[in-house]
């Protein structure tokens, strides 16, 4: 496949309360107050126009692995450890591009610029959480269309994550042929709209153990926020 497939705001995406509710801190046992209880309903209810999904996404066959370097067909070349241990057990990689777009974090500024600090903080975290879903729905498709063809999928890893660092984001983004769903890269390698993700999953044979593999389990950075257990 050489087509970069890429999905307008017609995505449907359903916000999960339970998911919001652990981004901002809360346990499986301990309730929101009342108040931030209150603005998660609020939100909730009134935010899905300012959600405006987008992705893309483009399999490409993996040339060859050489140490920490991976050499994708394009030419594109991942430098890390962790990436080549895991494209080493594959046969292809998707590389993705999503974003939920700019609206939601607008209005995210207008509230902390009002001082409505609290209520900027309950809208940027359920901008956080709509936009993991929408990875895993991304994911699931890719999942699907591996399936398909007999194979099975890895984990998504994104540039920042392990020792794959924040500036290989210069290879992803070419990687899909210039095809970004309106999400575009700064000099610093940050995204705009900020409520975005990139990254790759791994494809390959269900028994290579591609699909279970976690360099988390041979990492030494016991506090990492991004561990994978």
């Amino acid at each position: 496949m050489n087509k970069t497939i890429t999905e307008s705001s017609r995505v449907d995406i359903d916000i999960d309360r339970s998911s919001v509710c652990r981004y901002l801190g809360y346990t499986a046992d301990v309730d929101p107050s009342a108040r931030i209880s209150s603005l998660l309903d609020e939100y909730i209810e009134k935010t899905g126009h300012l959600i405006e999904p987008s992705y893309s996404y483009l399999i490409k066959e993996i040339e060859r692995v050489e140490g920490s370097r991976s050499f994708i067909k394009g030419p594109v070349v991942f430098e890390s450890e962790a990436i080549a241990r895991l494209l080493e057990r594959c046969e292809k990689i998707a590389v993705f591009i999503l974003t939920i777009g700019s609206r939601l974090e607008e209005t995210v500024g207008q509230l902390a610029d009002d001082n409505l600090i609290v209520e900027a903080y309950v809208l940027d975290t359920i901008g956080s959480s709509v936009a993991e879903s929408l990875a895993d729905l991304l994911q699931e498709k890719i999942r699907d269309e591996a399936h398909s063809n007999g194979l099975c999928i890895s984990r998504r890893f994104s540039p920042g994550y392990c020792d794959w660092d924040i500036s290989q984001q210069e290879m992803v983004f070419p990687a899909l042929n210039g095809v970004s769903s309106g999400v575009f890269l700064s000099d610093e390698f940050m995204m705009t709209p900020q409520k975005s993700i990139s990254g790759i999953i791994g494809i390959g044979l269900c028994d290579s153990g591609m699909d279970s593999f976690n360099p988390c389990k041979t990492c030494n950075k016991r506090n990492c926020p991004g561990r994978r257990h």
